[in-house]
């Protein structure tokens, strides 16, 4: 069996991490300001113009407009309707990202969605522990917990795009991806790039029991 080339302590080659996890967004009486000057930034990027393009055609300072687009002003109505002219909107996108709402799923134990997933084979039960679609992030994640029993089949490799994630549960399982096996026991964990070959090789030691949290980008689709 291949050993696997790539554990924690390979660690220190991999580039490092600049998202702060605790980080927050900006203080509350900014938050408008900062989804108004985030949504006038994108809109001046799409059009392919500068903030000195934008400035000649509003009569708006540079300086003004650097502020709005960091969030560090509150503009006025007359401001954004200027802008709203300048950019070919609606004032009303202006507010687009303050008002969009974040979504949340709970799954309550035992109450997720049995669904039946392309190459699922006799005996795989994948269990959808919850989904959003439309997000601020631009992509998809599917979790599941997958319960392999005595019935399950072994099956041909998947490959998709995007992500994968899988931690062990119960049981133990050899696991391939590409040209590499990992022997998987109770909190054991795996990431990898999807677009290789992978899936379980060998049922070691039944039932066994998994997350698999999948990642793609939206307008594409995992197994």
């Amino acid at each position: 069996m291949a050993a696997a080339p790539k554990t924690a302590a390979g660690a220190a080659r991999v580039a490092p991490l600049t998202q702060d996890p605790h980080a927050i967004r900006d203080t509350p009486e900014k938050v408008l300001e900062v989804a108004i000057g985030h949504e006038v930034r994108t809109f001046r990027k799409k059009l392919g113009i500068t903030v000195a393009d934008v400035s000649a055609a509003t009569d708006i300072s540079v300086g003004m407009l650097s502020k709005i687009e960091n969030g560090n002003t509150s503009p006025s109505l007359t401001t954004l309707q200027t802008l709203s002219r300048a950019l070919g909107v609606p004032i009303t996108s202006f507010f687009r990202g303050f008002e969009e709402e974040r979504s949340a799923v709970f799954v309550k134990a035992g109450e997720g969605v049995d669904v039946e997933r392309r190459g699922t084979r006799a005996g795989h039960q994948y269990n959808l522990l919850g989904h959003i679609g439309s997000n601020t992030a631009g992509v998809v994640v599917e979790p599941y917990l997958i319960t392999l029993t005595e019935d399950s089949d072994v099956f041909p490799t998947f490959q998709h795009d995007g992500l994968e994630f899988l931690y062990m549960l119960e049981g133990e399982v050899v696991y391939r991806h590409g040209n590499n096996l990992y022997r998987m026991t109770s909190g054991d964990s795996l990431f990898f790039d999807a677009d290789a070959p992978h899936g379980p090789e060998e049922l070691t030691h039944l039932p066994i029991r998994y997350l698999s949290i999948i990642s793609y980008p939206r307008g594409r689709g995992g197994d």
